[in-house]
């Protein structure tokens, strides 16, 4: 799992004409399927007199990326697909990328059509502001008392962020930890504590 990505910091739009045919760039920031036909929804109907509405959407997921394109009645590969190169070659994750066309008469050609899909999405994405956005899991830990400095020192070797701590019968503490240090993490507790903490993913 990577510890941070790339993603929009709000929406963006742009437009291109190629031979009379308007194509609309717009792209949304989005975490879920879900909200990605929410913004679909909103979309179509913004733009119900449109020829076409293409998208390609890219979303992080648990191991591997979550990724989808429609060509929307464009010949096969020369909408959806060209988005979707865009998004990839910016390294963005967690973003709706949608072209709206409105047919201007003349016939592009299967290039054109893959070059003004590309260009729109291009163009949008020199204007949108991209920002980073760090990952973390969050992690409960319990452990006997006395094992308080421990478990403590090993949390601060890993430079994990502590959110709680509570002291009674048992310690409990919180931590938000990078993806990437969990495995290790884990496996050094269990050895630092003679595997008497527990450790768990809490949401």
């Amino acid at each position: 799992m990577i510890d941070s990505y790339l993603t929009l910091k709000e929406p963006v739009s742009t437009r291109i004409t190629r031979k009379k045919s308007r194509f609309i760039g717009l792209l949304y920031p989005a975490i879920s399927e879900k909200e990605i036909e929410e913004i679909l929804g909103r979309v179509r109907r913004n733009y119900h007199d449109a020829s076409h509405v293409c998208y390609a959407y890219r979303l992080m997921g648990e191991s591997d990326p979550i990724v989808y394109t429609e060509d929307a009645g464009e010949p096969a590969g020369s909408a959806g697909g060209p988005i979707m190169q865009q998004v990839e070659a910016a390294k963005l994750y967690n973003v709706l990328a949608v072209v709206v066309r409105y047919f201007g008469g003349k016939k592009l050609g299967l290039g054109g059509l893959i070059r003004a899909y590309a260009d729109v999405t291009k163009e949008a994405l020199v204007e949108a502001t991209i920002v980073e956005v760090k990952r973390h899991v969050k992690i409960e830990i319990r452990f006997p008392p006395e094992l308080g400095s421990a478990v403590m020192g090993l949390i601060h070797r890993h430079s994990a962020n502590v959110e709680k701590v509570t002291y009674d019968e048992v310690g409990h503490v919180r931590i938000l930890l990078p993806p990437s240090l969990l495995s290790r993490f884990t496996a050094e507790l269990k050895e630092a504590s003679g595997a008497r903490a527990s450790l768990k993913e809490v949401q």
